[in-house]
């Protein structure tokens, strides 16, 4: 499969369409629903605990079209947030103990207002993530923020699907591999993954093809050997996460004939340790355009919250949105199979 330099939309294919994805994953195909395996967990349905992090996509435009994408976004997006939008955000975080801002997209960097942003959030006293894609660091216009982050003492956290160029290159564009091990030595040389410096820089990995990644302990020992004896480049955690079964990755599924058989691993490997452990639980996420949902996936499939808590930033209300009753589909099997996925990498 070819590596696109558009998104979905640009081309109006119809799993551009949420609706269209969602006919997709929720017919049943002889697979038990999730609401029902979710129940081996011992508890009726999956519910919010204590929000511990306000994740909020900036816009979903990017320098790079990710063939595994579950946002579909690329440089022909124009969904960006304004800035009225993120002050409604920062009332919201003003009003409530929520620690930690996870800022997403798309490249959040691309925002015209991303800085104005995050120092907002730092006067907030707030712990700041930025999940960066690293090429945008090495674009022009773009040299400087590593240095920004770095002053805000922002965790960055970036997706480097493999340690050799070929692997990496084949999921996200040819070339993406050096501008971001040159990205990454540009954070180590600003103390990013350097003991006694506090800034934190981790790694994702997501796996190439149709499979479930391997054991997160293992490819960290890999990937911090390799990355050091062959560039010399240091991170501090490395996460698995699986890729979800939406958007481009389930375009790539259909397309390579391997969707059934993708999901029936998905649905065996249910683990109902990682399951008590989902980053929903914990998570509030924030749309482009300030709408709330239960995850980042979720929120691509236009599936709002629901059971009574506020649906737009406007309306936020902590107290409304703990113990919620989260919306789930048959999507949620790939957060919840072997160790687990998340955010913050395995469950489990």
């Amino acid at each position: 499969m070819e590596i696109r330099h558009k998104s979905m939309k640009a081309f109006g294919e119809t799993l551009a369409d949420s609706k269209e994805q969602l006919k997709i994953i929720n017919k049943s195909n002889g697979i038990p629903l999730f609401d029902e395996k979710y129940k081996l967990t011992g508890e009726e349905y999956l519910k919010t605990d204590k929000i511990e992090f306000m994740q909020i996509n900036l816009g979903k435009m990017c320098n790079q079209v990710c063939k595994h994408c579950h946002v579909d976004a690329g440089p022909d997006r124009k969904e960006i947030m304004t800035k009225e939008t993120m002050q409604l955000c920062l009332d919201a975080l003003a009003s409530s103990d929520i620690p930690t801002v996870d800022l997403t997209g798309g490249a959040p960097e691309l925002n015209p207002n991303f800085k104005w942003f995050a120092d907002e959030i730092k006067k907030l006293n707030r712990h700041l993530i930025v999940r960066s894609n690293l090429t945008i660091l090495e674009a022009n216009g773009f040299d400087n923020h590593t240095k920004f982050m770095a002053d805000h003492n922002a965790e960055i956290i970036s997706s480097l699907p493999y340690y050799k160029a070929s692997f990496t290159d084949k999921q996200r564009g040819e070339g993406v591999f050096q501008k971001s091990i040159a990205a990454m030595k540009k954070l180590n040389s600003l103390g990013y993954a350097k003991e006694g410096t506090g800034l934190i820089f981790n790694l994702v990995y997501n796996p190439v093809g149709a499979f479930l990644p391997a054991a997160q302990e293992s490819l960290e020992r890999d990937y911090k050997r390799e990355l050091q004896k062959n560039f010399d480049v240091y991170f501090n955690n490395l996460y698995t996460i699986t890729n979800m079964p939406i958007s481009r990755f389930l375009d790539y599924l259909i397309a390579s004939n391997n969707y059934d058989s993708y999901m029936e691993k998905l649905v065996n490997a249910f683990n109902p340790a990682a399951a008590k452990n989902v980053m929903c639980k914990f998570t509030l996420s924030v749309s482009w355009d300030g709408y709330l949902y239960d995850c980042d996936f979720n929120q691509m499939l236009d599936l709002n919250l629901n059971h009574g808590a506020p649906r737009h930033i406007k309306d936020f209300n902590e107290d409304k949105l703990l113990n919620r009753k989260i919306i789930t589909g048959q999507h949620c099997f790939g957060c919840t199979a072997g160790a687990g996925s998340s955010c913050g990498g395995a469950t489990a």
